[in-house]
């Protein structure tokens, strides 16, 4: 089967997470705990999943996007019984009915991305033992949860775990965005003028990677420091309003809406691309695009073309992840590390959720430390150790020259 075929290609290059997968099966520390989640329903997430299974938990798992599903992954996952209720090209009906499913499934732990299965169990006031959540923009909306007094149970943000955003966020996003782009188009980068909007740690990777392909880079900013770090990073920046005018390739990594709106469609040039690599398709008002349209087709998988009348727009994905629309998702070796400290988080709350509040915690240090050190084990890397005068001269404030 194709998907077991993946699925074995992921596991050979995830060499943390077998180690993990190891320690998890001695020790079983999931035994008879059901397990919901809510991801991107392809390779990577099956090896996640089976390293669950191996630590003695019931799964249920549904997709966090309805296009980002890999039906061979599905077909897999449900051949070793795993309830997956993820199928790609699902309506938004549909999308929601599944992560509906997932809580039926009466879940003790839930792992997220976006944070819809989390809210679902607010929703119907469905306390669980914790959740860990993947993504920047759960978080957000979790953190905002906490800050109102309405979070029903403990989240761990495995997104603020550093051996996930530092390289997930800035070197996933970064290839694997450019990567469902070229696989969509199959256009040249080199000498565009690409306009990255949001200098986060997504927006730093897919700004360094379109830089590296050869494209003049111009990124928008609201906040005033990144706008500073992007600019000594070798980067134009200037507002969306003018960037809009001269802008080749448009790539939203912000978590926010509407970053992307008519008055800027208005201004820009005919030909010009949208991409959207933010969780959630709100950063490009599509809604606009299509009451602004004489027509819409579709003219290539993953392309369509909005005629404005006198120009003509073209939208990746339908403004949904294009990373995972139009391609594979990030690169295996990254997930490797961000879905290690998924599996660490899980059993963490499993072994310690009646000592946690209803907060969003970090992953504890020394588990981010434990997937780091395993990453360079795997890689054959070796670095230095303190000594004991240089623990002492840094610890010992009568320490001088």
């Amino acid at each position: 089967m194709e998907g077991f075929n993946k699925i074995s290609w992921a596991e050979r290059h995830m060499k943390v997470l077998e180690n993990i997968r190891e320690e998890m099966e001695k020790d079983r520390p999931l035994e008879g705990l059901r397990i919901g989640m809510a991801l991107h329903v392809e390779a990577k997430t099956a090896v996640l999943v089976k390293t669950l299974i191996s630590a003695g938990a019931e799964i249920a798992i549904t997709a966090c996007n309805p296009m980002s599903t890999q039906d061979d992954i599905s077909e897999a996952l449900r051949s070793i019984g795993v309830k997956c209720f993820a199928r790609r090209g699902m309506s938004v009906d549909e999308y929601y009915k599944a992560i509906r499913k997932v809580a039926d499934f009466k879940p003790d732990i839930v792992i997220d991305d976006g944070a819809d299965l989390i809210f679902e169990l607010h929703k119907r006031g469905q306390r669980i033992r914790g959740a860990s959540e993947e993504t920047t923009t759960g978080v957000l909306r979790l953190k905002a949860m906490e800050r109102e007094g309405v979070l029903l149970f403990p989240v761990i943000a495995v997104n603020d775990a550093l051996t996930k955003f530092l390289f997930d966020n800035r070197y996933g996003t970064g290839q694997s965005t450019i990567d469902g782009i070229m696989r969509a188009t199959n256009m040249l980068l080199a000498g565009k003028k690409v306009v990255v909007a949001g200098y986060g740690w997504c927006g730093r990777g897919i700004a360094m990677r379109c830089k590296g392909m050869g494209a003049n880079v111009i990124v928008t900013e609201v906040d005033e420091i990144r706008a500073l770090e992007a600019l000594m990073d070798g980067f134009e920046v200037m507002p969306m309003s003018k960037a809009c005018e001269i802008g080749e390739i448009f790539i939203t990594a912000t978590g926010n809406r509407d970053v992307i709106r008519e008055e800027h469609m208005r201004k820009m040039k005919d030909g010009v691309i949208l991409a959207n690599a933010g969780h959630f398709n709100v950063e490009v008002s599509v809604s606009t695009l299509e009451k602004m349209a004489k027509s819409v087709k579709e003219i290539r998988s993953n392309i369509k073309e909005y005629d404005l009348g006198g120009k003509k727009l073209y939208l990746l994905a339908d403004g949904r992840l294009v990373n995972l629309v139009a391609g594979d998702g990030h690169p295996i070796e990254v997930m490797d590390m961000s879905f290690s400290n998924q599996a660490l988080a899980v059993r963490y709350i499993a072994e310690n959720w009646k000592e946690l509040d209803n907060r969003v915690y970090r992953l504890p240090e020394e588990l981010d430390r434990k997937v780091a050190r395993l990453k360079l084990k795997t890689l054959g890397i070796e670095i230095d150790k303190l000594t004991e005068e240089q623990i002492h001269y840094i610890s010992d404030w009568r320490c001088g020259t």
